[in-house]
């Protein structure tokens, strides 16, 4: 593996060693302010986003749908190990917590990214604006420290498109920042232990002025897994230094570390397996030892620069390094196979800018901005023979490659007192590139290359009908080129499948944003179709292998609805509701022949998306100290594969949860605990789509539950 410092700038280590200092230099932790009753709504107000434009606006007039979950470290009543944990009260998003970290989560956003069997697929995902989606439009959600986050912003419709590659939705995780002149220092320590061995424990320290803070915490998770053979530890560090070296310009510097030494990967289940003993393992995961081991180390620099009263310039920089080894449910031993073990080593980096301008036009505001952005990817990709846990031949060896070059423009134009419209473009060049090392009689010289170039607009227009009443609609098109991953081989010999086309949609949407005192209505109705849908079509001696179909379809309706009670006067505002329903129709408008010589029908639905979701809360702060709430989740069943010759059957689970806040002396206590799934529900909380040994489903945990502490100084 390549040291870190040579895919980073070599200034980013200096600055955070003064980060550092910085931290253990200045005056003790004071005593924060008063515990709050813990909330991780998608609705608190008032919010600023900046998923929709990329400038600061309020959530409540973005021409789209976007939600925003804020994150209080201090007095969160979850573990903030999984973004399952805080995305369920978002509508049109599915964040499945497969209970199985040698896999990452599934995330999903109005269908797209449904059929990913690891990483994410079809939704971006950023963390303080740098990527963590690779070019090739694959990935990773769990590298995302939450106990060091202040807000998860999730755009979901058209809007997304500016995002580009993959952008089915875009989830983006902000970093706290640290404290300015006159706010508090802090400093907290957490643990936390659980059912199933889960154990929790982290510490966090924030100091800062109006030149120069820094934050830096750290957390570590352990689990014996909820199912045999699924055990896991990770831990997590995230650092922020904010430097101000004048009025208008800011200089942020960040550094991640994810480091899973061990995670258990007990498979997934046949229906007969799962009915007769969901926590079970099959034997080929014990005998094969199926697991994984993943680091990742990641910095990067963001400056923002007020060239004058209408014009800022934003500009980014970022590196990076993941290792990745992982055990599969197979030997790999034949000579035409990718190997039972797959090891990958990979660099990656990329650099952006942006111009923001704002100007009025007949005394209105008509703002832009334009950017363009690049990323790569370098990865050696081993494959090995799987000798009961141990590597042995090599069956595989190659460069892989992937960059993008992105060009972007984005209008934003109130033409009329209570009418705005807003227009976008983004140009994209994709390149993917396999250099193949591993050359023998069964398997030749399989290097090649393929570029991809696709134009995505987008326009919006957003009627202000009163202060309180917001109504919108948007239209646009979408890219999804395949991962390296799914080019990786292809039906009829060895080698990459580079034949795969990108994806396309065309994708519309309308909304209503409704607020009346104390109550919040969101509402929207969406429909999107597709052309090259890359589906996953044959899992061949361990290889899985993907082709292109037409007419997708996916189309459904999103309702939030949250409100503080003030009637009857015994509630006295005490206690907040919150309520979000997703209807979902994705299904495949036409029929096609997989590469197994199956008819997948039209009509049938896309695997792995309910028609139906809702989740409901309620919670009642009884004192400034002491809160209580309960919590439900439904979802209607989900077809396994595009056959749709079975199913995971719909659950509903309710969920206890309950905190309360004192002191000892300075220090500040939180204290929470958790019940989730009371009713010891067995359902399937996630399936992994069209699984080659109808290994489909996974099963979430029975009744388990969860008690944290933390203090703050």
């Amino acid at each position: 593996m390549k040291n870190l410092s040579q895919a980073m700038p070599p200034m980013l280590p200096c600055a955070f060693a003064v980060a550092v200092a910085l931290s253990m230099s200045l005056a003790q932790a004071q005593t924060q302010t008063d515990a709050q009753s813990p909330s991780i709504s998608s609705t608190v107000l008032p919010q600023v986003v900046v998923s929709a434009n990329r400038s600061a606006q309020s959530r409540f007039d973005a021409a789209a749908a976007i939600d925003v979950v804020q994150i209080d470290s201090f007095s969160a009543t979850t573990p903030l190990v999984n973004l399952s944990e805080l995305l369920s009260a978002v509508p049109g998003v599915q964040v499945r917590n497969r209970e199985n970290y040698a896999q990452d989560l599934q995330v999903s956003v109005r269908g797209f990214g449904t059929r990913s069997t690891f990483g994410v697929r079809g939704v971006r995902i950023l963390v303080d604006g740098i990527p963590a989606t690779m070019p090739d439009g694959q990935g990773q959600a769990a590298t995302a420290s939450l106990t060091a986050a202040s807000r998860i912003e999730v755009l979901r419709g058209p809007m997304a498109q500016m995002y580009g590659n993959a952008a089915g939705g875009v989830v983006q995780v902000f970093t706290r920042n640290p404290p300015r002149a006159g706010e508090a220092t802090t400093g907290m320590v957490s643990v936390g232990a659980g059912s199933d061995g889960q154990r929790q424990t982290g510490a966090a320290f924030a100091a800062g002025n109006d030149t120069i803070g820094g934050m830096i915490d750290v957390s570590k998770f352990t689990t014996d897994g909820s199912r045999d053979h699924s055990a896991a530890e990770r831990t997590q560090l995230a650092a922020k230094l904010v430097m101000r070296p004048s009025a208008d310009t800011t200089v942020t510097a960040v550094l991640n570390q994810f480091d899973q030494p061990k995670a258990q990967d007990p498979l997934g289940l046949t229906r007969a397996d799962f009915e007769k003993n969901p926590r079970q393992v099959i034997a080929a995961a014990l005998s094969f030892d199926t697991r994984k081991t993943i680091t990742q180390k990641q910095a990067g620099l963001v400056v923002d620069h007020q060239l004058s009263d209408s014009d800022s310039l934003n500009a980014r920089l970022y590196g990076g390094q993941r290792q990745l080894t992982q055990y599969l449910g197979l030997s790999g031993v034949a000579l035409n196979t990718a190997g039972g073990v797959v090891d990958l080593d990979r660099d990656y980096s990329g650099a952006g800018a942006n111009w923001t301008h704002k100007m009025r036009v007949n005394h209105l505001p008509l703002n832009w901005v334009v950017g363009v952005e690049t990323d790569k990817l370098h990865e050696l990709r081993r494959g090995f023979v799987n000798n009961a846990g141990t590597p042995g031949d090599v069956r595989r060896n190659e460069d892989d490659r992937a960059r993008n070059l992105d060009f972007f423009a984005q209008m934003d134009w109130t033409f009329a007192p209570q009418w705005r419209a807003t227009a976008g473009i983004r140009n994209s060049r994709v390149k993917l590139e396999v250099d193949d090392h591993y050359i023998t009689a069964a398997s030749p010289n399989d290097s090649g290359s393929v570029e991809y170039h696709n134009t995505s607009p987008v326009v919006g227009l957003i009627w202000q009908v009163t202060d309180d009443m917001n109504l919108y609609a948007n239209m646009g098109k979408g890219f999804e080129t395949p991962t390296l991953a799914e080019v990786a081989y292809r039906s009829n010999g060895t080698g990459p499948n580079l034949g795969l086309l990108p994806s396309t949609s065309t994708q519309a949407e309308v909304g209503a944003k409704i607020r009346s005192g104390d109550h919040t209505l969101d509402m929207a109705v969406f429909s999107a179709r597709s052309s090259n849908e890359i589906v996953p079509s044959l899992v061949l001696n361990g290889r899985s292998i993907y082709q292109n179909v037409d007419s997708v379809e996916r189309r459904g309706a999103e309702v939030s609805w949250q409100t503080n009670w003030s009637q009857p006067a015994l509630f006295a505002k005490k206690l907040t509701t919150h309520v979000t329903y997703t209807w979902l129709d994705a299904s495949f408008q036409k029929s096609y022949v997989n590469a197994q010589n199956v008819m997948i029908a039209a009509g049938n639905r896309l695997p792995g998306a309910p028609s139906h979701s809702l989740f409901a809360d309620a919670q009642y702060q009884f004192n400034d100290a002491l809160s209580a709430a309960l919590e439900w989740k439904t979802e209607s069943k989900v077809y396994v594969n595009d056959v749709n010759s079975d199913v995971a059957s719909g659950y509903g689970i309710l969920n206890i949860r309950s905190s309360y806040g004192f002191r000892l002396g300075k220090t500040k206590l939180f204290l929470f605990g958790r019940l989730d799934n009371v009713l010891d529900k067995k359902y399937a909380g996630s399936v992994i789509v069209n699984d080659g040994n109808s290994r489909y489903y996974e099963a979430a945990p029975g009744r388990r539950w969860f008690v944290g502490l933390r203090a703050a100084m």
